[in-house]
């Protein structure tokens, strides 16, 4: 039903920025709850941002002023820009997902993309 291409994954050093895309197919695009995870090496796939039809965002705490989710919904796109890399902050991202809701979940999410690699050295 929707198929999720993410891009922009990169190697940077700790306080650089980058910003993530994924592209999206589907012609109901709008109504789609939209969210960003991502998972370091031996450890839990984790919610990082996430951004419902209403435009309403909601973050991890610990990336809350570093990052921002946003979309365009004429292009079939969602983004997340982020500033002030942290090694910490080193993972495969992945964007998800699930169809109209209210409020933002952190689970459930139906349709995940391929991930890309965020790589972030001191």
């Amino acid at each position: 039903q929707v198929q999720l291409v993410e891009s922009g994954g990169g190697l940077v050093q700790a306080g650089d920025s980058l910003r993530l895309s994924c592209a999206a197919s589907g012609r109901t695009f709008s109504r789609y709850t939209m969210a960003w995870f991502r998972q370091a090496p031996g450890k839990e796939r984790e919610f990082v941002a996430g951004i419902n039809s209403s435009g309403n965002t909601y973050y991890l705490d610990s990336v809350k002023g570093r990052f921002t989710i946003s979309r365009d919904n004429a292009k079939n796109t969602v983004s997340l820009q982020m500033n002030s890399l942290k090694p910490e902050d080193t993972a495969v991202y992945y964007c998800a997902a699930r169809w109209f809701t209210m409020n933002i979940p952190t689970t459930g999410y139906d349709y995940w993309g391929q991930g890309t690699q965020v790589t972030v050295s001191l």
